[in-house]
């Protein structure tokens, strides 16, 4: 968690935090509201987490109300787009067993992975669904990697690479939560994923002699 979180700063994310706050709201969304997520953040330990891409770039859609790229009217965005190259690893963002996996929507292939209250969605990846006797799993010969329904994973196992599967402009990660079944605000649970990883690494004091 420490390498790759270092690199995303407060200020970042913080620009990131303020930017999503939407004036209006669906009712068939079901959104966790920010503060209830702040204090679900603030009573967890994030210690056995992992940022979940690798060579990330740069954060390309926030979460929260945008403009949509086929339609003039406002679609509702349930995740947060990191750019990475393509073909970069996607980890998981914490332990837990994949629920399902999917190549037949507009997040392309993609992975669920349930951790306790939490579901983690990673979308646009590379490769695809096969299905065997043995069950539905997805395939990505070139990253070596074979993800079954029902696998357990630990935190910062590669179940994934970034792809442009499914509706997607460029080489990016879908990275979506769900905290009971309703959406939340990614950017927030990074930022105190972040938080407490400066607490924990502050160099200690120099002794006074």
């Amino acid at each position: 968690m420490r390498r790759r979180l270092w690199l995303l700063g407060t200020g970042l994310l913080s620009s990131l935090i303020l930017g999503v706050t939407a004036p209006w709201v669906k009712a068939r969304e079901s959104v966790l509201p920010d503060q209830d997520v702040l204090q679900i953040t603030l009573q967890t330990n994030w210690q056995g987490s992992s940022f979940p891409v690798e060579n990330f770039q740069s954060y390309t859609s926030l979460f929260g109300y945008r403009r949509s790229i086929e339609r003039s009217m406002p679609e509702f965005h349930a995740g947060l787009d990191m750019a990475a190259p393509a073909g970069s690893y996607v980890r998981s963002w914490m332990a837990g067993r994949v629920i399902s996996v999917s190549d037949a929507s507009a997040c392309g292939t993609s992975v669920r992975i349930e951790s306790g209250n939490w579901i983690h969605i990673y979308c646009h990846l590379q490769g695809r669904v096969e299905i065997s006797p043995q069950g539905r799993y997805v395939l990505d010969r070139e990253g070596g990697l074979q993800i079954w329904e029902g696998q357990p994973v630990k935190a910062g196992t590669r179940i994934g690479r970034v792809g442009m599967t499914g509706r997607t402009t460029g080489p990016h990660l879908h990275w979506g939560l769900q905290y009971n079944r309703q959406w939340a605000n990614p950017a927030l649970v990074l930022q105190s994923m972040y938080d407490q990883q400066q607490v924990s690494y502050q160099p200690a004091s120099r002794p006074s002699y």
